[in-house]
C-alpha cells in the first residue's frame, strides 16, 4: 500500500505545474519511516519540492538508505536533486528535468536525455510527459525488488 511520507505531519500542498492542486494528507514523516518496510521510492519532480527535501538531512538519509540497500527508487523531473544530495550518482546513468544536467554530472553521475532510463533499479524520467513510461518502469522494478548487485554509496 502506498504511503505520502513528507518531513512534516498534517497535510501537504499539491501543485498542478505552477499552480495549487489538491492537499494530500500525509502517511507518516520521514524521521517515522524506515526504508527497510518499504519495497520502493518515488521522488516527485517539480522545483520546491526537491529542492526543499534537500535541504532536510532526514529526508536525504532516507533516500540513501534506499539506495544503498538496492530497492528501487524512481525520480522524475526535479526529483533526482535529491539523489545529487544523498551522493549516490556516481557512476549512474539517469535522466532529469535537463537543468539539472550539470548537477548530476557534477555528483559522478552521466545524464541522457530519454523519456525513462533504468539503471539498476533506479527509474528517471524528465517531465510530467513521461508519466506513462516511468510509471510503468518503476511497477517493472518494484515486481524485480531490490537489486544488491550495486555497490552502495560511500
Amino acid at each position: 500500500m502506498p504511503e505520502l511520507i513528507s518531513i512534516h505531519p498534517g497535510e501537504i500542498q499539491g501543485v498542478n505545474g505552477m499552480d495549487k492542486g489538491e492537499t494530500f494528507q500525509v502517511s507518516r514523516t520521514v524521521e517515522e519511516a524506515a526504508a527497510v518496510a518499504y519495497d520502493g521510492l518515488v521522488l516527485p519532480g517539480g522545483v520546491a519540492n526537491p529542492d526543499k527535501l534537500r535541504m532536510d538531512p532526514s529526508a536525504v538519509a532516507f533516500v540513501r538508505a534506499f539506495m544503498d540497500a538496492g530497492k528501487p527508487v524512481a525520480a522524475i523531473c526535479h526529483g533526482p536533486w535529491l539523489l545529487v544530495e544523498a551522493g549516490v550518482l556516481r557512476d549512474r546513468v539517469v535522466t532529469s528535468y535537463p537543468s539539472l544536467r550539470t548537477d548530476i554530472r557534477n555528483a559522478g553521475g552521466a545524464w541522457v536525455d530519454r523519456e525513462v532510463h533504468v539503471d539498476h533499479g533506479l527509474v528517471t524520467s524528465r517531465n510530467p510527459g513521461d508519466l506513462p513510461a516511468f510509471c510503468s518502469k518503476l511497477l517493472e522494478e518494484i515486481g524485480e525488488g531490490s537489486h544488491p548487485d550495486v555497490t552502495p554509496a560511500v
